[in-house]
């Protein structure tokens, strides 16, 4: 403090000396002059008195009052895993879905046998069509073959007469062969009717509208004496989903393609259930949908009754993992023209002090971002009142876990 006094005391004489002297040049040029002269000593002698108060500063510890110490945040920095993911939305859709159709063409429904939200089983009848017709094809073509039976019979009786006499040296060659002939056209015109009666049963059966698979009927868009046909419009008249085998689908933007692939690790997350599923990518598209500039991706869920299909979903695909990381909240990263920094606090002798820290960033994740260097585990930093502090200031900390 003396030194400041002193300093003080020549800059009150060097005002005085100069104000009792006179000046030489009473001009407006000389009168200019000097006044640049008595700025450029005071700012030289204010540049004194600071160097001087700092050292008085470092000197006289008694004189730094701890009021004056701004009162920050702190958290020790940790390692920890660090993960990145592509937060998307999907649903959830079934593997197998049958969308059920007449076998040979569609038909007038007669009779239905299933209702929307069943459960049905591979093979149950769910329809039958009008039949009527082929009822009657089917059974005059069975009259049509007892006539044949009776012709061949016949037949056969007339031929083996003729063979008789035959033997016997009676009769003509020809009328053997005429007798054989005739039954050999008879049971070809009997195998012909018998395939066409097979061909009008098949065709019988498929008035009987069977399910392809097990499942919930999930769709029953057809009601009594309406054509069947699969398809009303473009839209189903039954479906059946099979709800055992599940699967995420999700559209993945195109920049992602490079880090999703067949294997990714996969958190589903259904909000609607509150449930959450670890997964891995089991298709991976390889074409590029020029509607929305994405690719497709699945994965397939663990069966589970109360997952349903075209449920909502939250998929995060992890596409960065990083072990023993340190990782620190974004809001904490300040920066300048040279870079990205924090404040840490920093015990030197019996004062906590402010340090500006510049670090090399690498991800970032919801608030956390990922710090390649220039922190390290153990070092504390300014989490809170790290706004308005600057390098090397006295600090007051509350250390936050």
């Amino acid at each position: 403090m003396q030194k400041i006094i002193t300093v003080l005391f020549l800059t009150a004489t060097l005002t005085m000396a100069s104000c009792g002297n006179k000046t030489e040049d009473g001009s407006l040029a000389g009168k200019k002059a000097e006044i640049e002269k008595l700025k450029k000593e005071q700012v030289t002698i204010g540049d004194k008195i600071k160097l001087l108060e700092k050292e008085v500063a470092k000197l006289d510890t008694s004189a730094v009052k701890e009021d004056i110490a701004k009162l920050v945040g702190t958290a020790v920095i940790t390692t920890r895993n660090f993960s990145h993911y592509i937060d998307l939305q999907g649903r959830v859709d079934a593997e197998n879905i049958s969308y059920i159709s007449p076998r040979l063409g569609g038909g007038q429904v007669r009779a239905i046998y299933v209702k929307r939200g069943d459960y049905v089983k591979k093979g149950q009848l769910l329809l039958r069509l009008d039949d009527a017709i082929v009822k009657q094809q089917v059974a005059a073509a069975k009259q049509g073959t007892e006539a044949l039976k009776t012709q061949i019979t016949f037949a056969k009786d007339v031929y083996n007469r003729r063979n008789n006499l035959w033997k016997q040296g009676i009769g003509t060659e020809i009328e053997l062969i005429t007798a054989r002939t005739n039954v050999e056209s008879l049971e070809k015109q009997l195998n012909a009717a018998n395939e066409n009666i097979k061909v009008q049963q098949e065709q019988l059966s498929g008035a009987n509208v069977y399910s392809d698979v097990d499942g919930i009927a999930d769709e029953v868009n057809v009601r009594m004496g309406e054509m069947f046909t699969g398809f009303s419009g473009t839209m189903p008249q039954i479906k059946i989903v099979n709800t055992s085998n599940l699967k995420i689908i999700t559209d993945v933007p195109e920049n992602y393609s490079g880090k999703v692939k067949q294997g990714s690790a996969l958190l589903v997350t259904l909000p609607d259930i509150n449930k959450t599923f670890n997964t891995t990518v089991s298709v991976s598209g390889k074409v590029i949908d020029p509607n929305n500039r994405s690719f497709r991706a699945e994965a397939k869920l663990p069966q589970d009754a109360s997952i349903r299909p075209n449920q909502i979903a939250q998929v995060r695909i992890l596409d960065y993992s990083a072990p023993n990381a340190v990782a620190i909240p974004v809001n904490t990263v300040s920066t300048d023209d040279k870079g990205k920094y924090v404040y840490i606090a920093v015990t030197e002798g019996s004062k906590l002090i402010a340090k500006k820290r510049s670090i090399v960033v690498g991800e970032l994740y919801n608030d956390l971002i990922e710090v390649k260097s220039g922190l390290t585990a153990g070092d504390k930093l300014i989490i809170d009142g790290y706004q308005n502090i600057y390098d090397g200031q006295l600090l007051k900390t509350e250390v936050k876990m």
